[in-house]
């Protein structure tokens, strides 16, 4: 991960990262990105492998190994020690620790200590300060958002040592409802990157709208974190062609059309984060 956003960062572009919660969907997602040529953060929650078991890690790994673009092998939001050391142990390149809805001393202890064990051998870490909203989403996050503090984060960035840092500027997990109009605090952003020269994650990409993703990409985000988008997609994609076709039973007729819509999102926010075609410069 580090080597791979600083080289966004310089070039100013962020790699999508995509929650991947099926064979399926890392197959529609590897397939596009490849069409790119565009760099790929392949990003996998603790609930997503509680259910996948520790055998689907093989799978990606194949995928990523074989692949003619970047891709990183992440894990979001592991709330424990516990979370990164299978993680680890599972070969990704890449993990999170977040402990943001802990006390600030805390959130420092447990960062500096996973960074210990995670700097040994090589994989990257991100952890997250201030708290992103929470539209109904398993990644979590609080009912009203706190705000990364600069100065707060100068510091934390200098204690830790890890290599990106999630910040809290107004985004929110989930899919927004209708009448909530989501906003990022870009003066904030800006600030937030004259103290700080480790890229930024953005989280809760998936509804805010592609402008203001677009101008956080030119103060310091280098990944952006998008799982609602495609799932909901995906699954509104299956029940669609089921209730159509409720006597087709081959996966392959089934599953193509759901992933040609998971296509369609991958080639959207490629495009809004300026990562089409990217894979040249590494």
């Amino acid at each position: 991960m580090q080597a791979l956003l600083k080289v966004a960062k310089a070039n100013q572009f962020a790699v999508p990262a995509f929650n991947i919660c099926s064979y399926d969907m890392l197959k529609a997602i590897m397939e596009e990105t490849e069409r790119l040529k565009a760099p790929v953060i392949l990003e996998i929650h603790p609930d997503e492998i509680a259910y996948l078991n520790n055998e689907f890690i093989n799978s990606v790994k194949a995928y990523a190994q074989t692949s003619k673009v970047p891709v990183v092998v992440h894990l979001d939001h592991g709330k424990t020690i516990a979370d990164v050391l299978r993680a680890i142990q599972n070969g990704y390149t890449s993990v999170m620790i977040d402990a943001s809805l802990q006390s600030f001393s805390e959130n420092l202890k447990i960062t500096k200590e996973v960074v210990s064990l995670a700097h040994a051998v090589n994989v990257s870490v991100e952890a997250e300060l201030g708290t992103i909203g929470n539209n109904g989403s398993a990644e979590g996050g609080e009912a009203n958002i706190v705000y990364t503090d600069p100065d707060l984060a100068q510091r934390f960035v200098e204690e830790t040592n890890i290599d990106t840092l999630a910040i809290a500027i107004g985004t929110a997990h989930g899919l927004y409802p209708k009448n909530k109009t989501p906003k990022l605090n870009i003066e904030l952003l800006k600030e937030l990157n004259q103290k700080l020269t480790i890229p930024f994650v953005l989280h809760g990409g998936s509804g805010n709208p592609d402008k203001e993703i677009s101008e956080a990409v030119q103060y310091g985000v280098a990944k952006v974190n998008l799982s609602s988008d495609l799932k909901s997609v995906f699954f509104d994609a299956l029940r669609e062609f089921l209730t159509e076709n409720s006597k087709v039973y081959e996966p392959n007729m089934i599953y193509s059309h759901a992933n040609k819509k998971v296509q369609e999102v991958v080639r959207h926010k490629m495009a809004i984060l300026n990562a089409i075609g990217k894979a040249k410069c590494y």
